[in-house]
């Protein structure tokens, strides 16, 4: 592992952090960038060696998370705030270097249920994961 490339991306997280989405820790720390075209929340990012598993590969739970946040930002940004209530991600091929994209988007929005799904593609355009998961819409926080 590059510990100056892990190092770097730890502190940078850490002074430009907010608590709001697309700014939050782990959103910096993975260095995550987000669109929004066409109904769809797109995060692409480039994976670091700090992020892989003992294999040399992106390591299934940045793929998990990465993939949840694409689709809970879209909630967000569409219906306000949400959480996961099930996640299933099916993992097809191991992802080493090259930009990645993750496009989330519905299946079915509810009021207060909702089902989405999330794919995740390498620089060749080859699927990586994707994911299927029901949300539920969280009533605003009091003020």
């Amino acid at each position: 592992m590059d510990e100056a490339v892990a190092r770097q991306a730890f502190d940078q997280a850490i002074k430009t952090h907010k608590p709001v989405f697309e700014e939050f820790f782990l959103a910096r720390l993975m260095g995550l960038e987000f669109e929004y075209p066409d109904g769809q929340c797109v995060v692409t990012f480039e994976p670091k060696d700090f992020m892989f598993n003992p294999q040399g590969s992106l390591h299934g739970g940045i793929i998990a998370s990465v993939m949840d946040i694409s689709m809970g930002h879209l909630l967000k940004r569409v219906q306000g705030p949400g959480t996961t209530l099930e996640i299933k991600v099916q993992y097809v091929k191991a992802a080493r270097h090259g930009r990645l994209r993750s496009v989330g988007e519905f299946i079915r929005q509810g009021r207060g249920i909702s089902y989405m799904r999330s794919t995740m593609t390498d620089a060749q355009g080859d699927v990586v994961a994707f994911a299927t998961a029901t949300w539920k819409r969280l009533k605003p926080a009091a003020p």
